[in-house]
């Protein structure tokens, strides 16, 4: 059998699964989402253990959280939400929503979340009455296979139908091409090469664009709480999630405070050039990524980058720079526990180079601001331009939704065009469905004279 014959097989049966569960009530397909959020839940300490075993990224820890915590996040911000049949009645406009089932969606999942990637876009695709099929990343099949029998069979005991969700059990790039373009919408998170193979795919598609989170610290908070909540969210899963804070940027007069903070809870402070240089030179080799970095622990960083001194219970790894931007390698995304640190003399210049090191990469994805004055947070967006800002929260784990923040909670933060995405938020079920408007006249609707259209 092709490549094209097996795609075309896959397809056929997840559409006529489809056509049968879009049949169904919003209460029945709300127990198939629920059941699938569970199935992940309940086993969630098997398959953190299989996706590090599997992919050598991250830490069991973390990945047990991410499986529980993004389970019950997602399951919760969706119940009782209205996705199929008429979700909506504006009677002010004489318009109501109806809301249908795209048809078979794709998912193409990366590496760093082999399984909550899986979990919540089969949960969105389920909810709007859509089938899936999923092609996981060839370092994370084994995970991935295992987390679907999971979904499926707690759909097999409410009786729903079969192939709701499929996996390609032996991804290729072969194959993951030929599903964007065999299917009716592509979730694909993933690498640049990967999003823009989706979006070229001649279907529509939802990409991801690179983060690389920026920490903006202001004067007038404790040092203490940021430098808790900053590692934290860099630590998470040893640093692989894209909503990982990245650089840290606080006020020149303020640094020795910031750097013994951040030391008080865990971190090994690099403060000379030769140590910065020898990081540099081996995590970004000629100016690119390392592969054997990505969710590599701090004693392995160390030992590759040849860096002696540092402790064995050191959490993370902070550096000093040379400069900002295209001045300093370490401004760069870093999918390992490391954390460079700027500083900065006024508010502006903070901004400033937040915003530099995100043109050099991360446009469009996040940034943290930790402060109390609203006149200085609101002071960011202008300047910046990026899809979410949180602001006193974990980015690590508060940027892809959470049960504290008004975040969608998802695995697939869209960058906007900043990141060349079409989406500028959380992924989300309601980007799953499509809402047919059904529109009545409006007799008492105000209509305006001509000349008060016009008027000044």
């Amino acid at each position: 059998m092709t490549a094209e014959q097996y795609l075309e097989s896959l397809v056929s049966a997840s559409r006529a699964a489809q056509k049968e569960f879009e049949k169904y009530p919003q209460e029945v397909v709300d127990k198939a989402v629920k059941a699938i959020g569970k199935a992940i839940y309940d086993n969630a300490i098997e398959l953190a253990h299989m996706a590090v075993d599997e992919t050598h990224m991250g830490n069991y820890d973390s990945k047990i959280a991410k499986c529980r915590n993004k389970s019950k996040s997602v399951w919760w911000k969706m119940k009782d939400k209205p996705s199929r049949g008429i979700i909506e009645r504006d009677e002010e406009n004489g318009i109501v929503k109806v809301a249908k089932p795209i048809g078979v969606i794709g998912c193409v999942a990366p590496t760093t979340n082999p399984v909550i990637t899986l979990m919540h876009n089969a949960m969105c695709s389920l909810k709007c009455g859509n089938s899936m099929i999923i092609c996981p990343h060839p370092r994370a099949k084994h995970v991935g296979v295992k987390t679907v029998e999971y979904m499926n069979e707690a759909l097999d005991k409410l009786g729903m139908p079969k192939n709701l969700i499929q996996i390609i059990p032996e991804p290729t790039m072969e194959l993951s091409t030929g599903l964007m373009k065999s299917v009716d919408l592509c979730i694909c998170t993933g690498g640049p090469g990967l999003v823009k193979a989706a979006y070229s795919s001649s279907k529509p598609a939802y990409g991801v664009g690179q983060g690389n989170v920026q920490v903006l610290v202001d004067r007038d908070v404790d040092y203490n709480e940021v430098a808790k909540m900053v590692i934290a969210g860099r630590i998470f899963d040893n640093g692989v999630l894209c909503t990982c804070e990245q650089n840290v940027i606080c006020p020149k007069d303020k640094a020795d405070e910031m750097i013994a903070a951040l030391k008080a809870n865990g971190a090994y402070y690099i403060d000379n050039e030769e140590d910065a240089e020898k990081l540099r030179n081996s995590a970004f080799p000629g100016g690119a990524l390392n592969k054997e970095y990505p969710g590599a622990s701090v004693a392995k960083i160390a030992e590759m980058a040849g860096i002696e001194g540092v402790p064995a219970d050191a959490k993370v790894i902070v550096s000093c720079t040379k400069g900002y931007g295209e001045d300093d390698v370490l401004a760069k995304e870093k999918l390992f526990p490391v954390l460079a640190l700027f500083t900065y003399d006024k508010w502006e210049d903070c901004i400033e180079i937040a915003r530099t090191n995100l043109e050099m990469e991360g446009s469009g994805h996040s940034v943290v601001i930790h402060s109390n004055t609203t006149e200085h947070i609101e002071a960011v967006p202008p300047v910046i331009n990026v899809s979410r800002y949180g602001v006193n929260q974990v980015g690590g784990t508060a940027l892809g939704g959470a049960m504290d923040n008004g975040l969608n909670p998802t695995t697939t933060l869209g960058c906007g065009t900043w990141g060349n995405n079409s989406l500028s938020e959380n992924l989300w079920y309601i980007h799953l469905m499509n809402v047919s408007r059904i529109s009545y006249k409006v007799p008492t609707m105000y209509v305006p004279s001509d000349e008060e259209i016009w008027a000044d």
